[in-house]
């Protein structure tokens, strides 16, 4: 049986010694990951207390990271307590099966304009040298 939290409850785990949040109306205690948050903990404190779903998207969190916060489930949201959010649950769970995220592209285009400007740099080194 999964256990029913309110927002209210959720609200009172707002620091590093109890850190909990709301994805998608799902509550998640991450205190004990706090130390090992790539993005360090301050982030996860941030959100600590509130509803972290569109913060988590934005992100762009890797299929493996969105398999990993189940691990830190720790119940639902009472149903009057629930929120419609702006994403379809439907494209979310498909993006987070697929090797890119929605920031991907543009860490791509970033990395390949990088990778042109060396290039053409040595080659003007090459041919002035």
């Amino acid at each position: 049986m999964t256990v029913k939290l309110t927002r209210k409850e959720v609200e009172e785990h707002n620091n590093n010694k109890s850190c909990w949040f709301i994805i998608g109306n799902k509550v998640y205690d991450v205190t004990k990951f706090l130390d090992e948050h790539p993005g360090g903990c301050e982030v996860l404190l941030e959100q600590a207390g509130h509803d972290a779903t569109e913060t988590f998207e934005d992100v762009g969190h890797s299929s493996d990271a969105r398999q990993m916060k189940e691990d830190y489930l720790v119940g639902d949201l009472v149903e009057e307590d629930h929120q419609k959010y702006s994403y379809d649950r439907k494209a979310t769970s498909n993006a987070s099966k697929t090797e890119k995220t929605d920031t991907q592209p543009l860490q791509d285009k970033l990395i390949l304009g990088g990778l042109i400007a060396a290039i053409v740099a040595l080659i003007y080194y090459l041919f002035t040298a």
